[in-house]
This record gives structure tokens, sequence and C-alpha cells, in this order.
């Protein structure tokens, strides 16, 4: 079968340009940092071919200098998206340098025809490579997600990132051959040097063009939909006021630390904390000073909670904190350290004091769930209130 490569390439022009309207309409305006690095590589990559097939009407240097600069930053970008989404990798340096160093060089040496395309295609051969190594490189986020989901199936679920992380290696691997062979062919035959040409290789070039950028439009819809699905079920288990567990996820999520604490033979503590006198501060201060304590008090907890441990609001001005491996001084810990940062934050944040009362309660033996626990801190928490507040107190018996 014979293949016009004029065709081939204006066709790969308006697959580009569609891509990147579709891309654009799904994600809308509100996207994420990620996905707008892709809706931005896949417009780049239009942009790039309208100037490759507007050079042969004049200013050629210019135009392909222009299109080389465009599918150089393309990359680029792809490369952060992917940093968003996967998380850090290696080759930051040269995927900067990438953009800024190709497209001048290619442009001063633009009369010698095999260098600057060797030099192009070597630059964005590189940057094959390094998108490549990021997709192949193992996800750590992911596999310590796995973990603990295993261990703890109740759990918000991670990004599983494996079916769109393998559309985009194999429309990268392609890619990366294909450009590969054009810049060390171009070398030593001329008709290459323009991709319009009728060499076989630009021909083979084209139809992987073709399927690199339908498996990457499709990796990316892929990816941007599981980091939605991702935000969504976060926002589903969170208080929205104090980004904690809300109660429903915190219930959830201790069934499953006390199974562990259990089967390990291993201290667990409750401690059920309420802040002082919120319905006067909403009386005096207004609802909305109120709301900022809250804020307050929940950001003060999750910074001073251990790794490991679990806290949701639990009741209107009631927060929880479970925590693992638990011996008796741990609550008391906590309890300092909550003191310690509401007393630097609370007056210059909100404009007045804030305090709290606690109580706390120890994994027991015939504990079959976190409202056995929880009766018992809250018991405690009850007489830290009526033996003054901001205290705090352990269950009635418990002997530490």
């Amino acid at each position: 079968m014979a293949f016009d490569n004029p065709t081939l390439f204006n066709l790969l022009l308006l697959q580009g340009l569609a891509a990147a309207l579709l891309m654009l309409i799904l994600v809308g305006r509100h996207a994420s940092v990620a996905a707008r690095l892709a809706v931005g590589f896949l417009l780049l990559q239009a942009g790039g071919w309208c100037l490759l097939a507007s050079s042969g009407g004049g200013h050629e240097r210019l135009l392909l200098s222009l299109s080389m600069a465009a599918f150089s930053l393309s990359l680029s970008l792809l490369w952060w998206a992917l940093r968003l989404w996967l998380g850090p990798q290696p080759g930051r340096a040269l995927l900067i340098l990438a953009p800024l160093l190709m497209p001048p060089v290619y442009a001063l040496q633009f009369e010698d025809s095999g260098f600057r395309t060797a030099w192009a295609h070597a630059w964005l051969t590189v940057q094959l490579v390094m998108l490549a190594l990021s997709l192949i490189r193992p996800d750590k986020a992911l596999g310590q997600q796995r973990r603990q989901a295993k261990a703890w199936p109740n759990t918000t679920p991670g990004l599983d990132n494996r079916r769109w992380r393998a559309l985009l290696l194999a429309a990268i691997v392609p890619a990366t051959v294909l450009s590969l062979l054009r810049g060390g062919m171009g070398l030593v035959d001329v008709q290459m040097l323009s991709p319009l040409g009728p060499s076989g290789i630009n021909t083979w070039l084209a139809l992987g063009l073709h399927w690199t950028l339908t498996c990457t439009l499709l990796g990316l819809v892929l990816a941007w939909r599981g980091e939605t699905e991702l935000v969504l079920t976060r926002l589903a288990q969170t208080d929205g006021l104090t980004g904690l567990c809300d109660a429903r996820a915190f219930a959830a999520r201790s069934v499953d630390m006390i199974s562990m604490a259990r089967r390990h033979q291993e201290p667990l503590a409750l401690m059920v904390l309420d802040i002082d006198h919120l319905s006067a501060i909403n009386a005096s201060h207004g609802l909305e000073a109120g709301n900022k304590a809250l804020a307050l008090f929940g950001s003060c907890v999750q910074a001073q909670m251990r790794l490991g441990d679990l806290a949701g609001r639990v009741g209107g001005e009631e927060f929880g904190v479970l925590m693992a491996r638990c011996e008796g001084q741990g609550p008391q810990a906590l309890d300092k350290r909550l003191r310690e940062a509401l007393a630097q934050r609370a007056k210059e944040e909100l404009g007045f004091e804030l305090n709290f009362s606690a109580g706390w309660a120890k994994l027991r033996h015939g504990d079959r769930h976190v409202d056995d626990l929880m009766r018992r801190a809250e018991i405690a928490l009850y007489e830290a209130k009526h033996g003054g507040r901001g205290r705090l107190m352990a269950e009635p018996g418990l002997e530490i």
C-alpha cells in the first residue's frame, strides 16, 4: 500500500488539533496543574505541526526553528505533568535545557541540513527517553498505597496508574525509535531532511506519530480521570472545614487499626478532644470566627499527631485521634504539643485564645469497635470539662 507523506502529515496536524480541543473540553477551566500541562503538551504538538506545514511558503528557517521549539517544549511539559502525577523524576535539568538550547542551535546551523536534523532529533530522542524512564520507574507511592490498602482495606484508595502508564509507554517507545532512526539516517540521505519527502522512513514516522498521538490522548484522559476520581474519593471522606476525616471515615478506618493492634498485640489509644467554650466564641465573635477556630484546631491536630495515627472530626466541636502503638505517655505528649501549638497560633491567627479539654481510653480485651473506646474516652472528657476544662483526663480506673 502506497502512502502520500504530505497527506499523512496534514492528517497528523488535524489529529493534533482535534486531540488538543478534546482534552481542553474534557478537563475544563478548573483542571489541576498536571491536566493543564497535558493540555499544553497537545496544543504545542498541534502548533508544531502547523508551523511545519507552513514552512514551505517562505521563512523556512524561522518556521522550522519555531516548530522544533514547540515540539521540544511540549515534551518538557508532558514530563512535568508526569512528575506531578507520579512524583519526583530524574532528568529535570535536561528537560529544562532542551527547549532552551536545541532551537537556537538549530536555527544558527540551519544551512548545515545534516547537522540540524541530527541535532534536533538527538534532543527529541533524549527527551522521549526521559519520558519513558519516568513511566517505567517503580512507583513507590503506589506501592505504599497498595500495602496500606492490603493492611487497612477501608483507607482512601490511591491512584492506580498502570493502565495510562502502559498507554503512554506504548506511545513513546515507537516515537523514540523512529526519531533516533530518522536523525541518524538524515545525516547521509538528503531526501529525508524534510518530513514531507518521499522517503520510507518519513512514511513510518508519520504512521508512528498517528499511533503515538492516539495512545497519548487516551493515556492522558485516563490519567486525568484517575486523578479526578482520587480527589472526589478523598473529598467524600473528608470534613470540608478541617481537612480531617469525617465521622464515617474515621469509624471505618478505625476498624482496621483495631484489628491490626489485636493481631500484633500492640497498645492502641483513643483520644477525644473538645474545644472549650465554642458556643461563647460563636456568640461573641460570630459563626465565621467559630469556623476559623475549628479549622485552626484541626490544622494543629494534623500537624502534631504522629505519622500512622488517625485523626478525624467526630462531632460538631469534637475531634478524635486514634493512636497506634501508643503507651500511656502518648496522649499526654500529644496533649502538651497541641496546647503549645494553640498558644503560638490562636492569638495571632484568630485574635483570641483557644483551649480544649480531652479524655482518652486504652484498647481493652473486650472492645469490639471504636464506639467502645469512644464511650470511655467521652466519660474522661466529661470529667475534664467538669474539673475546670483545659485539661486531659484518662478513662476511669486506668492504670498508666
